[in-house]
């Protein structure tokens, strides 16, 4: 079996718990064989956690949830040192950032500085306690929620934090007939049951490889770099793509490619990607948002201008 077979078998065993929401599971699958880290942004209830599950298995992968509440502290990420009276040496206590997927439940509900223990285990795949760094397993992806901003105890994230998921995605509400099927399949059983695991974690290490040696033409490169630059000058934006955006969007547009078939990066694969990819690091002017101005029509924009 092929990496692009596996792939494709991984969401199709995902699909199983997910009914209609194929293109939310194909973000998810690009995000994490381009080793990032997905933010999905919406109300509680869509099955966030449930796919987050159907992945772990059908990619038999270690994995933790923790809710973040606003009495979550950042040694219950991370991990804390404890003193053995036996031993007479301080030894490490894992904290549930130790997995391979990481889900972070209703991540705006905690505290600022509970949030920002994630950055260094997200960027660096690492967590330095009392001086010391420990290595975060590999393959190492957190898949994060959030409550839209608005919601009782929430607490905005920052753009710096933002900046971090490679994909922030919505799975909104399920058709009337989506969810019919879905009342139907869950009567008497658990749909995640039914998942069947694909590969392992050492596979989804080689798919990773393999995507990462994805070709890109110099033209794909000014491409994605012409779409930053108009980013950054456009009257409706107040911030645009930052060159960590930029390369978020060269690894996806290689995973896009990837699960397409292809071993090289076509203008199509950026175009599939780009608006899960940078909805999260634009920030619109006010005036463009009283004017009624979607950031998906601005992000279209952004592309008619850099495809001169």
């Amino acid at each position: 079996m092929t990496g692009n077979e596996a792939v494709h078998k991984v969401m199709d065993e995902v699909k199983k718990v997910i009914v209609g929401k194929d293109e939310v599971i194909r973000n998810v699958m690009t995000a994490i064989i381009a080793d990032g880290h997905i933010l999905i942004d919406d109300i509680p209830g869509v099955g966030k956690t449930s796919m987050a599950l159907a992945f772990s298995k059908a990619m038999s992968l270690d994995y933790n949830r923790m809710q973040f509440t606003p009495d979550v502290l950042p040694s219950d990420v991370t991990g804390f040192t404890m003193f053995n009276k036996k031993s007479g040496e301080f030894e490490f206590k894992e904290g549930a950032v130790m997995c391979n997927l990481f889900l972070a439940d209703e991540i705006n509900r905690t505290s600022s500085k509970t949030q920002s223990a994630l950055l260094e285990a997200m960027e660096e795949g690492t967590v330095t306690v009392d001086s010391v760094t420990h290595s975060l397993p590999s393959p190492f992806n957190v898949i994060a929620t959030q409550n839209p901003v608005g919601s009782v105890g929430t607490h905005m994230l920052p753009e710096s934090q933002l900046d971090r998921f490679m994909f922030c995605v919505s799975m909104g509400y399920p058709t009337a007939e989506n969810e019919a099927r879905l009342l139907k399949e869950k009567f008497g059983k658990n749909p995640l049951d039914s998942v069947r695991p694909i590969i392992d974690s050492k596979g989804l290490g080689i798919i990773k490889r393999e995507t990462s040696k994805v070709f890109i033409h110099d033209e794909i490169y000014q491409y994605i770099a012409k779409i930053s630059d108009v980013s950054r000058h456009m009257n409706e934006i107040e911030l645009g793509i930052s060159p960590r955006g930029s390369v978020a969007v060269m690894r996806s547009a290689q995973a896009a490619a990837y699960i397409n078939g292809r071993n090289y990066v076509v203008p199509d694969d950026v175009n599939e990607i780009i608006v899960p990819c940078v909805r999260h690091r634009i920030v619109l002017r006010s005036h463009s948002k009283l004017s009624g101005n979607a950031l998906n029509e601005t992000i279209g924009k952004i592309l008619g201008e850099a495809a001169r």
